[in-house]
């Protein structure tokens, strides 16, 4: 059995952690922020020491199957979809998933998998979305200069057929 102090250590990791995930999120207006994030990574951990150490002969792995089907609910809840092809929340809904297998990590005690996968979660959210503004950034920008290309060239055989 876990004394209060590794208890509270393991709960205060999957706060912190998840905490700052929803700051990034927050930062750049998603819609699940700190709290949210915070949250799913803590209660995700509480259940996980739950199921470990407060239910005997329980087995833990029905607990932690059931966190999974719970966050996957709450994911749904954050995807939206808009016409034929632009959905929103997506990468939210997955950051919430992630943010509680993190707090899973760290309630069964696994401080180094819990720091990692937040480290990689964190280049994720933050450098491939960069990556992918760029890339975005610059098709647009090819796209407007070809639209204007083509606009004038429509403009000028126009103004001859018109001689």
């Amino acid at each position: 059995m876990l004394d209060t102090t590794a208890f509270m250590v393991r709960l205060g990791c999957a706060l912190f952690f998840g905490g700052i995930m929803g700051l990034e999120r927050e930062y750049y207006g998603k819609s699940a922020g700190v709290r949210t994030y915070a949250l799913v990574s803590m209660g995700s951990a509480l259940y996980t020491l739950l199921s470990v150490y407060g239910f005997g002969s329980a087995s833990p792995d029905r607990v932690a199957a059931n966190i999974v089907v719970g966050i996957g609910f709450l994911g749904a809840g954050l995807i939206i979809h808009n016409g034929t092809t632009h959905v929103r929340g997506l990468t939210t809904a997955a950051g919430l998933w992630v943010s509680s297998a993190i707090g899973m990590a760290f309630g069964v005690g696994w401080f180094s998998m819990g720091i990692v996968t937040s480290v990689l979660s964190l280049v994720i959210l933050n450098i491939f979305g960069r990556v992918r503004y760029t890339m975005e950034h610059h098709y647009d920008h090819e796209h407007q200069e070809h639209h204007l290309n083509t606009s004038k060239l429509s403009k000028t055989s126009k103004s001859s057929t018109k001689r």
